[in-house]
């Protein structure tokens, strides 16, 4: 039986380990490229390396696991995300990093904006999945648009003159929708579908 393509996830710390796959799962769905991926999880380098295939689609490694394994993570750099808690300044520059002490909010951001550069690179437009793209009615995505920028219902409905039971009836729509109450997985939507852009998050 053939594999599936793997994203690792190599850290020391469980609970990051955790965290990391439930982000990644958030935006699987929209990401045309983490479709029908595994997404692992591993506590050491050994961890990694007894599981096979030793190789994975994308690497989001701790800083410490990334310096004792150079090696092996620098001919593939460019899949790499190395996870650092503060500054990277042991981190060579040709690694992307990401700041594990920030919100959740902020790492979503980070991740998609790294997704979005990658597509850039290679001369694609980012889009989400098909199935996904017109989900939503006009006024949802308005609503959802206010939602994910951090509005109120009162602040949404005041905006889009409507009224606050509205707004509610159409947040409860987009949640059914999307199969999500996660704020994450509502800004992912959002973003992926451009519904919003990442600077205005």
């Amino acid at each position: 039986m053939e594999s599936k393509p793997k994203i690792a996830v190599i850290h020391p710390n469980s609970l990051c380990c955790l965290a990391m796959r439930s982000i990644l799962a958030d935006i699987a769905p929209f990401v045309g490229m983490f479709r029908n991926v595994e997404i692992a999880s591993y506590n050491s380098m050994e961890e990694f390396e007894s599981d096979e295939p030793h190789t994975a689609i994308h690497y989001f490694v701790a800083a410490e696991i990334l310096a004792d394994h150079l090696p092996f993570f620098a001919p593939q750099h460019r899949r790499c995300i190395v996870l650092v808690e503060g500054a990277a300044e042991d981190v060579p520059a040709e690694f992307r990093t990401v700041d594990l002490r920030r919100p959740e909010r902020d790492l979503l951001k980070t991740f998609l904006a790294i997704h979005n550069a990658a597509h850039a690179a290679h001369g694609m437009r980012p889009r989400a999945e098909k199935e996904y793209a017109e989900l939503l009615s006009p006024r949802e995505k308005d609503v959802l648009a206010l939602t994910v920028k951090g509005y109120i219902n009162k602040e949404i409905a005041d905006r889009l003159n409507i009224s606050s039971a509205t707004v509610v009836f159409h947040r409860r729509n987009i949640c059914e929708k999307i199969g999500s109450r996660s704020i994450g997985r509502l800004t992912i939507y959002a973003v992926m579908n451009g519904i919003v852009d990442l600077r205005e998050l």
